[in-house]
């Protein structure tokens, strides 16, 4: 029996050679949002070791809609030559690049990780205020932000727009709308963070708005045979907040809309939630938001075996699977996971020797 996440895979006119995504993940490792060395030997590596799609990570579309001021931007044209010679290499190695355009809301501005991810207050040195639907903080340590009049908001829709079209110029073949973990579009999404009156909050139709606006003008900003990919939280795994059943309705929209696969995440809304983590955690999600919503998924969460991984196919709970920690790990994992699954998988003519 023949290998399904080694098998390819269409979305509109782009095929991709096998299933195994690199899912996005923030580097902090940017001055004034633009790539450079590190991201072209983190990211082309993961190419190199034979994923089929390279998500780059979140990436600003605007300066105060990075997570951080070390976060990738793609908020002004000068960052597309950088971007576009990583894209360019991963092509090169047969893989596909795509990358996430990011908004982060009223979780903006805070630091690194490794220097204690704290809120940077508007005040000091790189610090600024951030944006949400609604003048709620994260938590009691994050900086107040300013809610969204409808001038914001139509900033917003615009600075997705020149996004994209600049992730045509460096070369992308798939985009992906970050409307997950409690950024600004979930924080549209879910009745936790959202508590506006205008047509932008209240019922699930006007909350839905922001992000099939986003949608919409990032389709129209993109080739037409080439996909985009939106991801959600599917659940906010708390009484009263965003559910796995919305996730489903938000999906059907979203593919009239001009989606072609949702990415199921999930969380990450307010601090202090009890999540059931573990292998494959997330992937019932994935799961049933294919199924009622009839669009293709992708699943991540702890996903670590290649077993594991061709199972979540074979049953059709996903269409693609997105590793992080595990490609963090294992730059090459596609390419054990190969040898594996006794599936045929295209190593480097440079690394074929050490087969």
């Amino acid at each position: 029996m023949s290998s399904l996440l080694f098998s390819p895979i269409q979305l509109r006119g782009l095929t991709l050679k096998n299933r195994i995504a690199v899912s996005p993940m923030c580097q902090y490792s940017c001055e004034d949002g633009f790539a450079n060395d590190w991201h072209f030997v983190h990211l082309g590596s993961r190419a190199v070791g034979g994923a089929g799609l390279v998500i780059f990570e979140a990436s600003g579309v605007e300066a105060e809609g990075r997570i951080s001021p070390g976060d990738l931007g793609i908020y002004k044209d000068e960052h597309v030559a950088p971007l576009a010679r990583i894209v360019k290499f991963i092509h090169e190695q047969g893989s596909v690049a795509g990358i996430q355009l990011a908004h982060a809301g009223r979780k903006a501005s805070t630091r690194a990780p490794w220097e204690g991810g704290a809120p940077i207050p508007a005040t000091a040195p790189g610090g600024w205020t951030p944006v949400a639907p609604s003048a709620l903080a994260f938590d009691d340590k994050s900086t107040v932000p300013t809610a969204l009049d409808e001038a914001g908001i139509q900033r917003v829709i615009r600075a997705f727009g020149d996004a994209t079209r600049r992730a045509k110029e460096a070369g992308f073949r798939v985009v992906e709308i970050h409307g997950a973990h409690g950024y600004l579009l979930h924080e549209f999404l879910s009745p936790l963070s959202n508590k506006r009156t205008d047509q932008y909050g209240g019922s699930f139709d006007n909350r839905v708005r922001l992000i099939r606006e986003v949608t919409r003008t990032v389709r129209q900003h993109w080739p037409e045979d080439l996909p985009v990919f939106v991801r959600l939280s599917a659940t906010d795994w708390v009484d009263g907040g965003w559910t796995v059943e919305d996730s489903a309705a938000l999906a059907r929209l979203l593919k009239e809309d001009g989606a072609d696969l949702i990415d199921c995440s999930s969380g990450a809304i307010i601090p202090g939630v009890k999540i059931p983590a573990g292998p494959g955690y997330q992937v019932p999600l994935s799961a049933k938001v294919r199924a009622q919503a009839g669009i293709a998924t992708g699943a991540v969460g702890f996903i670590q075996s290649a077993f594991q991984a061709e199972s979540i196919l074979r049953t059709e709970q996903a269409d693609i699977v997105l590793l992080a920690r595990e490609l963090l790990r294992d730059p090459y994992w596609p390419l054990h996971a190969a040898k594996e699954l006794h599936a045929q998988a295209s190593w480097p003519k440079q690394y074929e020797r050490a087969q």
